[in-house]
């Protein structure tokens, strides 16, 4: 039961970080500037510079919008095609990893067998791990470029500073929310990782197997019982030697006793 409710928290923490991913990429305002607006005068005129992944735009005091659409694919600025594809391939990774997940986890009906089902999880659990950081490189990538004109000591002429937008951060506390979702796939089948093992005792011409050992490697050694039986000696030459004193001693108590009789 507590394994069918952590893996429905994950589905929906993981689901909802990449419909926060998916909603940055068509957002505006990823990075933003103000000019004007500081007083001085009667009429204060303020513009805004803005863009996105797929545009820059200007707005001025009166909100009207004008915006420059970015050209064709092999003529976009270099960063920002690689956002594109970096979070692209974060959203493929991230398709497949719903998919796998929502196959095997444990209230679903489908995807075979209980262990077949906890690696369909582990499998999706490590998609989602892959789209998350390739998510967290395009972000960061994005933000370093910002942040390299904004904290720049002087700029050429016509280059402005930028601020962050609103998108950036929604879609970092979406990466948060899907490694956390795959962090609750991987402790559901945690064992699927690290199978349970057990200690192999060797005594004699058999084995003995304790079920209710728990350790992370298969060893085997001597099977030593308790003291108060005294002490096992093994199999060998001593054990026949042995059992013919005792055969003797037992045919000599009997002859005694007959003798007695």
């Amino acid at each position: 039961m507590h394994k069918r409710l952590i893996q429905v928290l994950g589905f929906l923490m993981s689901s909802l970080g990449w419909l926060f991913v998916l909603c940055t990429m068509a957002m505006d305002y990823w990075r933003i500037t103000q000019l004007g607006g500081q007083g001085g005068s009667f009429i204060i005129k303020v513009a805004w510079y803005w863009s996105n992944l797929w545009k820059d735009c200007f707005t001025d005091s009166t909100a009207v919008t004008n915006c420059r659409d970015f050209p064709v694919l092999w003529s976009v600025t270099p960063f920002v095609q690689a956002v594109r594809g970096l979070l692209m391939c974060g959203l493929t990774f991230g398709f497949f990893a719903v998919i796998f997940c929502f196959i095997g986890m444990e209230c679903t009906y489908i995807g075979g067998a209980e262990k077949t089902k906890d690696k369909l999880v582990l499998a999706g659990a490590v998609f989602h791990i892959a789209g998350s950081v390739a998510d967290v490189a395009a972000y960061c990538l994005y933000i370093n470029r910002v942040a390299k004109t904004t904290f720049a000591g002087s700029l050429e002429p016509g280059v402005l500073r930028y601020d962050l937008g609103t998108p950036i951060f929604l879609g970092l506390v979406g990466c948060f929310l899907i490694l956390l979702g795959a962090l609750f796939y991987g402790v559901t089948v945690f064992r699927v990782i690290v199978p349970e093992s057990r200690v192999v005792y060797a005594y004699g011409g058999g084995t003995y197997m304790d079920p209710h050992s728990r350790g992370r490697t298969l060893y085997t050694e001597y099977y030593r019982p308790s003291r108060q039986y005294g002490t096992y000696m093994g199999s060998g030459p001593s054990s026949s030697s042995s059992n013919s004193k005792l055969s003797r001693t037992i045919n000599t108590k009997i002859s005694e006793r007959d003798a007695f009789v």
